[in-house]
């Protein structure tokens, strides 16, 4: 799923305000020997901290229904984890690096919010959508001047970005088939079964349709 993340995040912020610019958007750790490597702009995405949003933990089973809205599977709800990125801007003078950096900001503050049919692959298919903060209050447990020295580097202007991705709880359970159809008795007074008439039942979202009426013109007919 993290990957899948970076895959939306790489694609918001090179198709926003950054279209056709040519920036490179880089995903590794913006540590000293990642910086001496580096000839052209860039903006650096780096995902320092991961860990569970604990608030959105959730009980119980979750029901996967197929294109008959039968049950079919049971699961646990999926686990929400807060992934955190330090977005940097790496050019030659500090006013285009704010230029970059406004940019980014200019392109993700319209996106709080993540739908479900914009992600990829296994994080799609989820059906939920994936909240974006970005430059929002900084709670994490540590501060940007101790990320900063545990990457080798001077402090730099940074956005911090967070994106809070379902991942799927396992394992999953395959159910029963459906009851497609049941009769019932009823007991008398005395308890016994005698004379009573069985009466089949089946469920109305498995029961056949029903056959419309013709209207007066072709029942004259």
């Amino acid at each position: 799923m993290i990957h899948e993340v970076d895959e939306v995040l790489k694609e918001l912020i090179g198709g926003g305000a950054l279209a056709g610019s040519g920036i490179d958007i880089s995903f590794e750790a913006p540590t000293r020997d990642w910086a001496a490597r580096r000839n052209a702009p860039a903006v650096n995405v780096y995902l320092y901290d991961i860990r569970e949003d604990v608030a959105r933990r959730q009980r119980g089973q979750v029901s996967v229904r197929d294109e008959r809205d039968i049950v079919v599977r049971r699961r646990r709800p999926p686990r929400w984890f807060r992934l955190s990125y330090l977005v940097t801007a790496w050019t030659k003078q500090p006013q285009d690096e704010h230029r970059l950096l406004s940019a980014v900001l200019a392109t993700l503050l319209p996106h709080e919010v993540l739908a479900a049919d914009e992600l990829p692959g296994a994080l799609g298919e989820l059906g939920l959508s994936v909240p974006l903060t970005v430059a929002g209050l900084h709670t994490e447990s540590r501060s940007f001047a101790e990320i900063w020295s545990a990457l080798g580097g001077e402090l730099k202007p940074s956005l911090d970005l967070v994106a809070t991705a379902p991942f799927p709880s396992f394992p999953e359970y395959d159910v029963g088939p459906p009851v497609t159809e049941g009769v019932v008795r009823v007991r008398g007074m005395d308890g016994t079964l005698g004379g009573s008439q069985e009466r089949s039942h089946r469920p109305q979202h498995l029961a056949p349709a029903p056959v419309p009426a013709p209207d007066a013109g072709e029942r004259q007919q």
